[in-house]
C-alpha cells in the first residue's frame, strides 16, 4: 500500500476531490436560489405542486422538465412573478444538474478506462490490492454524485483494469486466479451480483513472458498504462550470471546500454525501462521495490537519470521486506511525470525535495551526497574494502581447528587465515566467520602447500570461477576476486614513513596492522 496509495488511490481521489469541487462550485449557488425561492412560494397554497417538483429536483431524483404542460392560470401579480422565478431556478437547476452530470461521467469514463501494469506481477498480490482501490473510488464516486441527485450506475470497474508481465507460468495463472477473486470478493461486499457461467474467465490482460526482453535479444514492449507498479527480481549484479545465465545477461546489457550500468543489480532494469515509458508520455507515474543498495553509486546512477527528467515524490529509504521468508531491507520509490504537483513525502514525512540516495531536502537545505567528490589526498591512503568473488570464507570452529594443523612446508595456516568483518559484525553480534586469503602475489604452487585451506577452495571456490569472463579471476582463482595489492603494500605501523605524497602529519595514521591481522569488507 506505500506504492498504491501514493501512485494510485491519492492521484485519483485528488482529481475526483477536484472535479466534486467543480459541481459544488455551479450546484450550490443554484441549489441555495431554488431553496430561497421555495421559501418566498411557500406562502402560495396554489403553488403546492409546483414547490414539490422543484424539491424533489433537490434531492436524489431529478425532474427535468418540471413545468412542462401546465397551463397557463390567472393569478395576482405576485402569485405569477412567484411562478415564474420557480421556473427559472428550475431551469437553472436543471441545467446545473446537467453539467454535473457530464463531469462525473467524464471522471467515471476516465476511471474506467485507467490501466495498471505490474511488469513483475509474480501471483498478483500488487494487481489484486491495485484493483480493490480502483473500484472503491468508483464505489465513492458515485455515492457523492448520487448525494447531489445523480443516479447510480452499476459498478464497471473489472479485472481488464489490471495488466501484468509474469516469467513465471504457474505464478502468472495465480495472478489472473487473485484478480478474479478480488473482484469477485468486492462484488458480494456491496451487495451486487458476482459473475457466474464461469465463475472464472479468462483474464489475457495477464501475460507470461519476460519482461525486459524478447527471444531475438531486443529489448521487451510494455502494455500501454497510465501507472507502472511492483516488486521486481531483487538479484545482485554478482548473482546475475550464476542465476540467469551469461548469454541473458550479455543479451540484457546490451540492449539496454547506456541507461543501466554493467554491475547495476538486476532491478534497475524496471526502473530504467518506467523511465522510458515515462518519457514518451504514456505513463503518468510509476512505483517500484528496490533492495535498499538502490542509493549505492552504480545503481543510483539510473535514479540520477530519472530525477534529471521526474519527480521522486514518494519514498521510503529503507524498509524490511519479508521474500521468500527471507528478511531483506528495501527501498520504495515513486516518480510522477511533473515536479510541481502535490507534496513530497520520505519516510512518511512531508520534505520539499527527495536526494537520488533517498535523503531528504528541507526548506530548500540538505546536503546532497550524491555529488560528494573523491579527495586526491586519500589516494594511496584509503581503499575500498577487498572483493572475495568467491566462498572463501569459513566457520570460526574450523578456522581454529586448522591453525593447529602443520603443512608440507613447515609453515603454519595462520599465513593464509583472518577473521572477516564487516558493519554488521561490528554494530551487531560478530558471526565468527574467517576467510581463506592467499594474499595479492601468491602463486598456485606455493598456495597449495597450506593443504586445508587450499582443498577446501579447490572444491568450493574453483568450479565457480572456471569460465569466468574476467580472465585474472578464471586464472588466479585461488585469490581473492579483488586483492588490493595496493593496500597490503601498505607500511606496517611502528615508525615508518609516510606514503609518497602522503600530507605531512603522524605517520602512524598510514599504517597498516602488522600482520594484516583481519580483512574488513
Amino acid at each position: 500500500m506505500r506504492i498504491v496509495e501514493p501512485v494510485i488511490i491519492q492521484p485519483l481521489l485528488t482529481e475526483w476531490e477536484a472535479t466534486r469541487g467543480a459541481i459544488a462550485a455551479d450546484l450550490d449557488p443554484a441549489r441555495a436560489e431554488a431553496e430561497a425561492a421555495l421559501d418566498r412560494a411557500a406562502q402560495f397554497a396554489e403553488l403546492t405542486e409546483e414547490v414539490r417538483y422543484v424539491r424533489s429536483s433537490l434531492g436524489e431524483r431529478r425532474q427535468l422538465d418540471m413545468f412542462a404542460g401546465l397551463g397557463k392560470q390567472r393569478r395576482v401579480r405576485s402569485l405569477d412573478a412567484t411562478r415564474a422565478e420557480l421556473r427559472a431556478v428550475a431551469r437553472r437547476l436543471s441545467e446545473t444538474q446537467q453539467r454535473a452530470d457530464r463531469l462525473v461521467k467524464s471522471f467515471l469514463m476516465r476511471l474506467r478506462a485507467f490501466r495498471i501494469l505490474d511488469p513483475a506481477c509474480g501471483s498478483g498480490n500488487f494487481l489484486y490490492l491495485a484493483l480493490i482501490a480502483l473500484k472503491d473510488i468508483e464505489h465513492q464516486t458515485m455515492l457523492d454524485a448520487e448525494a447531489v441527485g445523480i443516479p447510480r450506475e452499476f459498478p464497471q470497474v473489472g479485472p481488464e483494469a489490471v495488466l501484468g508481465i509474469e516469467l513465471n507460468s504457474y505464478a502468472a495463472e495465480l495472478a489472473r486466479v487473485s484478480v478474479w477473486v478480488g473482484h469477485i470478493q468486492w462484488a458480494r461486499r456491496h451487495g451486487y451480483p458476482a459473475p457466474s457461467d464461469p465463475v472464472l474467465r479468462a483474464l489475457d490482460t495477464i501475460e507470461c513472458r519476460d519482461a525486459l526482453l524478447e527471444t531475438d535479444g531486443a529489448e521487451a514492449a510494455w502494455p500501454k498504462a497510465d501507472v507502472v507498479i511492483g516488486n521486481p527480481p531483487f538479484l545482485g549484479d554478482k548473482l546475475m550470471k550464476g542465476v540467469l545465465g551469461h548469454d541473458y545477461v550479455a543479451r540484457l546489457r546490451r540492449a539496454y546500454q547506456g541507461r543501466v550500468p554493467g554491475a547495476a543489480d538486476f532491478v534497475m532494469y524496471w526502473f530504467a525501462k518506467a523511465h522510458e515509458y515515462i518519457s514518451t508520455g504514456s505513463l503518468l507515474r510509476f512505483g517500484l521495490v528496490a533492495t535498499n543498495s538502490v542509493r549505492q553509486k552504480t545503481n543510483r546512477s539510473v535514479i540520477v537519470d530519472i530525477q534529471r527528467d521526474f519527480d521522486v515524490f514518494d519514498a521510503w529509504s529503507d524498509e524490511v521486506w519479508v521474500n521468500q521468508g527471507a528478511a531483506v531491507q528495501v527501498s520504495l520509490i515513486c516518480v510522477r511525470r511533473t515536479h510541481d504537483v502535490g507534496a513530497r513525502h520520505l519516510d512518511g514525512k512531508p520534505v520539499d525535495g527527495i536526494y537520488a540516495d533517498l535523503t531528504p531536502m528541507s526548506a530548500g537545505k540538505g546536503t546532497d551526497f550524491t555529488k560528494a567528490r573523491r579527495l586526491p589526498e586519500n589516494v594511496g591512503n584509503s581503499f575500498f574494502g577487498l572483493c572475495l568473488a568467491g566462498k572463501f570464507w569459513i566457520p570460526g570452529d574450523t578456522a581454529r581447528q586448522w591453525l593447529v594443523e602443520g603443512n608440507p612446508h613447515g609453515r603454519p595456516n595462520s599465513d593464509v587465515l583472518r577473521p572477516l568483518r564487516n558493519g554488521a559484525d561490528l554494530t551487531e553480534r560478530a558471526r565468527d566467520r574467517w576467510v581463506i586469503d592467499f594474499g595479492a602475489r601468491m602463486d598456485e604452487k606455493a598456495a597449495a602447500l597450506y593443504e586445508y585451506p587450499f582443498e577446501y577452495i579447490s572444491k568450493h571456490v574453483a568450479p565457480e570461477r572456471e569460465g569466468n569472463n574476467r580472465v585474472a579471476r578464471a586464472r588466479y582463482w585461488w585469490r581473492h576476486g579483488e586483492a588490493r595489492p595496493a593496500m597490503r603494500e601498505l607500511p606496517a605501523c611502528g615508525g615508518i614513513s609516510a606514503p609518497p605524497n602522503a600530507p605531512s602529519t603522524d605517520s602512524s595514521s598510514f599504517c597498516r596492522p602488522a600482520s594484516l591481522r583481519s580483512i574488513a569488507l
